[in-house]
């Protein structure tokens, strides 16, 4: 009912898994995850909690093998799909042999593609692929990955939901939660595309590109991201323009004083002084 991936990035340590199913919510029920510790997918008929024990096992030193074996001979995950993916890059995964077919999954290097209940056979091995040859980020590789999988057919049943959750490699503190990405799609008639739109809205805010902000950001803010988009490129008029049209929106223009200090706002201010 369902196709994932997890996989670990070599160069930034950082862990994660997309997926996606024609459930409501898969981003509730699949992926779970911690910083430092690793990250698992749970699918099919898995019980409630199985996700949870896992990382406990991973949190206490047991290897991915072991805790998929385990599982893998408990009588009440006989129609269960795990795979499980070490904070080192470890990484084992299982197909219950009640699960419903087309199943199975695929292990590489320091990633796992799984599935079940697929429309074709080409859906784990292009998702391999995939994952393989795409470029940029993990979240960027995972979605590509997700893609191919959906593109060769995804879930038999249809589309409803995806997720994207990557984490850090390292144990989360008080400055850092260890989160890099946590995206859903609860509910759509092409939720693979709506993650990856989301995930283009996600960089726009960590890159500040201001440009993109102002075509795709709430409408109450694009005004703001619009004055800063100008302000960036000297264009007077245009900040000004936008900038009159934040404070002309309820509560605005309170905002904006309490913002002063803000250096990105003050950019905005000395230019049209």
């Amino acid at each position: 009912m369902t196709f994932s991936v997890i996989a670990r990035d070599p160069a930034t340590g950082d862990l994660g898994i997309a997926v996606s199913s024609c459930i409501l919510a898969v981003g509730r029920a699949v992926p779970s995850a911690r910083p430092g510790v690793g990250v698992v997918a749970v699918q099919a008929r898995s019980r409630r909690g199985l996700g949870r024990s896992l990382l406990a096992g991973l949190e206490e030193g047991a290897d991915p093998a072991d805790l998929v074996r385990a599982a893998a001979h408990a009588a009440e995950d006989v129609d269960r799909q795990i795979a499980v993916l070490a904070a080192d890059g470890r990484v084992a995964a299982d197909t219950g042999r009640g699960s419903f077919p087309v199943s199975g999954h695929l292990l590489d290097e320091q990633m796992s593609v799984q599935g079940n209940m697929l429309a074709s056979p080409e859906v784990l091995p292009a998702m391999t692929r995939a994952f393989a040859d795409a470029c940029g980020d993990l979240p960027d590789r995972l979605l590509a990955a997700l893609t191919a999988g959906q593109d060769a057919g995804g879930d038999l049943r249809g589309r409803q939901s995806a997720a994207l959750l990557v984490v850090s490699g390292t144990p989360a503190t008080d400055e850092d939660d260890g989160v890099r990405t946590d995206l859903r799609v609860d509910d759509s008639a092409d939720p693979v595309a709506q993650l990856r739109l989301l995930r283009n809205l996600q960089r726009a805010y960590d890159e500040r590109d201001y440009e993109t902000l102002a075509l795709f950001a709430p409408e109450g803010a694009r005004d703001l991201y619009a004055a800063l988009a100008a302000s960036r490129r000297g264009d007077r008029e245009s900040a000004r323009a936008a900038l009159e049209a934040m404070r002309a929106r309820p509560g605005w223009s309170a905002w904006l004083a309490a913002m002063a200090g803000d250096l990105r706002v003050a950019a905005v201010s000395r230019l049209l002084d």
